[in-house]
């Protein structure tokens, strides 16, 4: 199995006016568009996605949209709550094992989680420091998910090396 992890975009200030609750903050205009980019990459990359799961916050729902669009996998797009914010990580891997089992999954989702996720699927542990920007993207490989030490680390890509990419 191939697992993509995506931070989702820029999104507005958790302090702005309108929005009170963290899980309706948009992404802002400037963050959708560098998503729209990192898709163009992504395609260039000749990435594919079975199945793509994104937290059901706002700011990932959008992410995943503009991903599930660029790839037409609109109906390959799903929402998990596993990957909200706060929920721990091995929720995420009971998640994924309770699907088909797909070649090639995104997951849409925020930090810490997704960094945490990375470190549990390659350490077996929270020790691996791993840092994802708002639209990095990481690239890693398994033959089955399952907490502690199953994963390899592919490539870990910030938005900055997606768009000298693309």
């Amino acid at each position: 199995m191939n697992l993509f992890l995506l931070r989702h975009g820029t999104a507005v200030q958790s302090d702005t006016a309108g929005y009170s609750k963290d899980a309706d903050r948009p992404l802002t205009a400037k963050g959708e568009h560098k998503l729209r980019r990192a898709a163009k990459t992504m395609k260039a990359l000749d990435l594919s996605f079975d199945l793509i799961l994104s937290s059901p916050y706002l700011r990932a729902r959008q992410t995943a949209a503009i991903v599930a669009e660029a790839f037409d996998a609109k109906d390959r797009l799903e929402l998990s709550t596993s990957l909200a914010p706060g929920n721990a990580t091995r929720r995420i891997i009971e998640c994924l094992h309770r699907l088909p089992t797909p070649d090639n999954v995104l997951l849409v989702g925020h930090e810490p989680g997704l960094s945490q996720l990375i470190s549990l699927l390659l350490a077996g542990n929270s020790n691996v420091s791993v840092l994802m920007k708002k639209g990095g993207l990481c690239k890693l490989s398994a033959e089955s998910l399952k907490p502690g030490c199953c994963a390899t680390l592919q490539w870990l890509l910030t938005p900055k090396q997606m768009a000298l990419m693309g």
